[in-house]
């Protein structure tokens, strides 16, 4: 039996990508759409992909009157709250890949998830390159007490940090509070550029043409270096993957969980 499928930002840059990765699954359907420009529309009319026959509505209220199982946000900041606590409302799974939720944000979906005993994956990259870059962070700073993260992303990109960002320095932090030899505030001069702290970490966020999604974390001992990093181009094809993956599991779960590697076996 498919699982039934809704999908806030069908129409964006990764949500588009992400519907003609469903169409092409056999255990998967996309039953409705929310993108606002399009509403009223069939969303294969929209993309050019005769597969895709669900309906596009003007916002998620309206979209989860159809029945569904897992309930996909890739939307904005600004929406995505909204729409991943009605999807819960209705006793729907939710997998988020929308940055810019706060850990607040995230408390109160958690609180909501259990209450009503539903699955909620957030996760800041779907890429496999990103998971593992999380991972092998994780193992580093286990070892190594001192390191800083730089995000990279393009110049119309509005939320500093990415949610890559806000994923890996949370898991950092779990792990432990890095040290500084200088606390921020002795700094000398514009304190302002040794960056944001987040959950411990300090954070650089650039945003310039020519980037995509980019994140960096890099570690420093006395007389060594450890960088680890993870680069995304222009397309949205490394996240669709990863996406599908989520959208199968997170039935299995019961709250919130972080990351894709909260279903993946490393």
């Amino acid at each position: 039996m498919s699982l039934k499928v809704c999908i806030a930002g069908a129409t964006g840059w990764a949500g588009s990508e992400l519907t003609r990765g469903i169409a092409a699954a056999e255990d998967l359907v996309l039953v409705a759409a929310v993108a606002r420009k399009h509403a009223g529309q069939k969303l294969g009319e929209v993309l050019g992909e005769p597969r895709l026959a669900a309906p596009i509505f003007a916002s998620a209220a309206e979209a989860l009157a159809q029945p569904c199982d897992v309930f996909v946000e890739y939307t904005k900041p600004d929406n995505a709250k909204a729409n991943i606590l009605a999807a819960l409302e209705h006793g729907v799974h939710v997998v988020v890949g929308t940055s810019g939720l706060t850990d607040e944000d995230y408390a109160q979906i958690d609180a909501l998830a259990r209450e009503r005993q539903r699955g909620v994956l957030a996760c800041g990259n779907f890429a496999l390159t990103a998971v593992l870059l999380i991972k092998f962070a994780e193992m580093a700073a286990k070892l190594i007490p001192q390191w800083e993260i730089i995000d990279y992303a393009s110049a119309g990109k509005p939320d500093a940090p990415s949610g890559t960002v806000r994923e890996l320095a949370g898991r950092l932090g779990k792990v432990r509070q890095p040290t500084l030899e200088v606390p921020l505030e002795q700094t000398i001069g514009m304190r302002e550029t040794r960056g944001g702290t987040l959950a411990g970490s300090q954070v650089h966020a650039l945003r310039l043409p020519g980037f995509v999604i980019g994140v960096e974390t890099i570690f420093g001992m006395p007389d060594q270096t450890l960088s680890l990093r993870h680069n995304a181009g222009s397309s949205a094809k490394p996240y669709v993957g990863g996406a599908l993956l989520a959208i199968r599991k997170v039935s299995g779960l019961i709250g919130l969980h972080r990351g894709l590697d909260a279903v993946l076996d490393i």
